[in-house]
């Protein structure tokens, strides 16, 4: 194992953190999503949560860390992810996947919500159909976003596109993103 290879990968991982970290129109893009989660879960809003692949792990997560506890002891702040696998498979097998995150947000966003969109390309086609279902049913939406935001960022009221074409490298930002949301929201 090449110690080197290992530093170096930790490197470029800092090295885009820094990156986006001295941006100021991606930092204020940051503050703005703050303060939507934070309206929306002030006001007894759920704030809803999607992605596709390791996209939907770090959905998964920032819900769990909502739900249950980021760093401090406090009532939980309403959250729920769209992948639940019964619902995924029935829909994806009687209609098709490309709709199967847009159905749940008609069912279950209102404009009291907020949807948080994970991708990484921001061209995933049921990620844009979440998006523009969101739209119809005026729930204010968030992505998280990457290389150049895809059709998602004009998709969104509050388009996050960190500044890779990585993958792996996008999807660590992203993850730190969801730690500082979280650290913003227990405030």
């Amino acid at each position: 194992m090449s110690v080197t290879k290992i530093a170096e990968l930790l490197k470029a991982s800092a090295e885009l953190k820094t990156k986006v970290s001295s941006d100021p129109i991606l930092l204020g893009l940051v503050a703005k999503a703050a303060e939507l989660m934070i309206k929306t879960h002030k006001s007894g809003g759920t704030i809803t949560l999607c992605g596709n692949g390791g996209s939907a792990c770090d959905a998964m997560h920032f819900c769990e860390e909502l739900v249950a506890r980021y760093k401090r002891e406090r009532p939980g702040i309403r959250a729920r992810h769209l992948m639940d696998p019964g619902t995924l498979t029935c829909w994806g097998n009687d209609y098709d996947f490309d709709t199967i995150f847009s159905r749940q947000v008609e069912t279950l966003c209102t404009p009291n919500d907020l949807l948080v969109a994970f991708s990484t390309s921001g061209n995933s086609a049921n990620i844009i159909k979440a998006l523009e279902a969101a739209k119809k049913t005026k729930t204010p939406t968030v992505g998280l976003l990457g290389k150049d935001g895809g059709k998602a960022k004009s998709l969104c009221d509050v388009s996050i596109v960190i500044p890779s074409s990585e993958t792996e490298r996008i999807q660590e930002v992203h993850i730190t993103l969801v730690h500082i949301f979280c650290e913003l929201l227990e405030t």
